[in-house]
């Protein structure tokens, strides 16, 4: 298993609490996020875009 950075780490504990806030907003749509999974695939892809070390995506 790749192991994540402690940037990673961050932004996803970040859209974690967005989301329980009620903050946090999908892509295109503008939806609120209330899935925990969705939260933390766009924490991770936020660390992507940052250039923080993470495992690729999934296709």
């Amino acid at each position: 298993m790749a192991k994540y950075s402690d940037t990673s780490q961050k932004k996803v504990h970040k859209a974690l609490h967005e989301m329980e806030e009620g903050k946090l907003k999908s892509g295109n749509s503008g939806r609120k996020v209330t899935n925990r999974k969705q939260a933390i695939a766009i924490g991770l892809s936020e660390a992507r875009k940052a250039g923080a070390k993470v495992p690729k995506a999934d296709s």
